[in-house]
């Protein structure tokens, strides 16, 4: 008999938590960590991210995956990858050696993604879906809170070295996947989930969605970090700091933010949050002051936040048994701008890093122009305003 515990948004909340122990104190660390040891220009960071992205190009293949095991279990596996790599990515303090151990991690980060949102969509009412999510972000904001907290302290008053911070960090993920998959039981879909790639014409504003999501992310993921080491001189623990400043607002409004969208609707919450990330990235590429600029970050992952509308969206547009297949396919979509960009912006860089956020500004207004064509109430027979499409699919394997 099942313990009340044993529900799964509990082990959402679990799973949520053991992803950002590792992954946060690998964001939190990467840029000083790369200047400091590895002596990384815009070249080589760009060349780390793309490589970062590789495995979410791939992520359609976890479907292949499914064929053999069960998503749930698959979630754990991905999470325990994703601790190893941060735990060891202290010990290798070289071009190769970051790339390989950013490989690694990232093979377990975007394959955990995955799955989660295939989980989350199935396990899920349509009702409770945007409160839940945004529960999750203000989880995942408490979970960043503790680690740069930890990493703050560790900094200015331990004096800890990266290798041992990387090392609990990663190690806290991969004991926590342990303990999930010794303590929850295994939780059935009431739908059974189709284990083939497809791609249905009625979802296509959900994929182009997606696309412009992951190009934005990447001006957000690679070059704003970037921007407050390089051009404003933050230390691990200012940015420490910034990112605590960035969490305490995520954390006082992420599960609001889910409520608002499933009061609003995506249509409006979307509009908001690509106005509000085109005058950020305006913003970011002529700021000249370092508090101005952590300012800017705050605000921009704020607005990130209202991206669950994106889900949600397809949640109320998909049949049921797309969810797993989908969210494969998704992640792909997600970074096939996202394995290049990087690469492509940090040469940009090199010449102008304004010119970066700039892009990205445009990015943010093709985003805008897309969201504007979400119904009010978005349905399957009612996916688009503008250039309705027969429901028809390709299949591939």
């Amino acid at each position: 008999m099942l313990k009340s515990w044993q529900t799964p948004k509990n082990l959402l909340i679990l799973m949520t938590i053991a992803m950002t122990l590792a992954f946060a104190t690998w964001m939190a660390l990467l840029n000083n960590f790369v200047i400091e040891r590895a002596s990384f220009t815009g070249k080589e960071i760009g060349i780390l991210q793309s490589i970062r992205e590789i495995p979410g190009f791939m992520a359609f293949s976890a479907v292949f995956v499914l064929l053999l095991i069960k998503e749930q279990t698959f979630a754990y596996i991905a999470l325990a990858l994703l601790g190893i790599g941060v735990a060891i990515s202290g010990y290798f303090p070289s071009a190769l050696g970051l790339y390989l151990t950013t490989f690694l991690m990232s093979v377990g980060f975007h394959y955990y993604e995955t799955v989660k949102q295939s989980l989350s969509l199935q396990w899920l009412t349509i009702d409770e879906a945007p409160g839940v999510l945004g529960k999750l972000i203000a989880v995942s904001s408490i979970a960043s809170l503790a680690v740069y907290s930890f990493l703050w302290v560790a900094q200015r008053y331990l004096d800890l070295s990266y290798e041992m911070i990387y090392l609990v960090g990663g190690g806290g993920c991969l004991v926590l996947a342990l303990i999930m998959w010794l303590g929850f039981p295994r939780f059935e879909s009431a739908t059974p989930q189709r284990k083939h790639l497809l791609l249905r014409k009625r979802y296509w504003l959900f994929y182009a969605l997606t696309f412009m999501s992951g190009a934005r992310r990447q001006i957000f993921m690679v070059f704003a970090g970037f921007l407050m080491v390089e051009k404003f001189g933050y230390s691990v623990s200012d940015i420490a700091a910034l990112f605590m400043i960035n969490h305490i607002f995520n954390w006082a409004f992420a599960g609001r933010i889910g409520l608002i969208v499933g009061r609003i609707g995506e249509r409006r919450a979307l509009t908001f949050e690509y106005c509000g990330l085109f005058c950020v990235f305006i913003a970011y590429a002529f700021v000249n002051d370092g508090l101005w600029a952590g300012v800017l970050y705050v605000a921009d992952h704020l607005f990130f936040s209202l991206a669950i509308a994106i889900k949600t969206y397809f949640q109320k547009i998909a049949d049921p048994a797309d969810m797993a297949s989908t969210a494969g396919v998704a992640f792909t979509i997600n970074h096939i701008a996202a394995v290049f960009i990087p690469v492509l912006f940090g040469l940009v860089w090199l010449v102008s890093p304004m010119m970066v956020f700039l892009m990205g500004a445009i990015m943010a207004v093709i985003s805008l122009v897309l969201a504007r064509n979400i119904p009010i109430h978005p349905r399957a027979g009612c996916e688009v305003l503008w250039g309705a499409t027969e429901s028809n699919e390709s299949k591939f394997t």
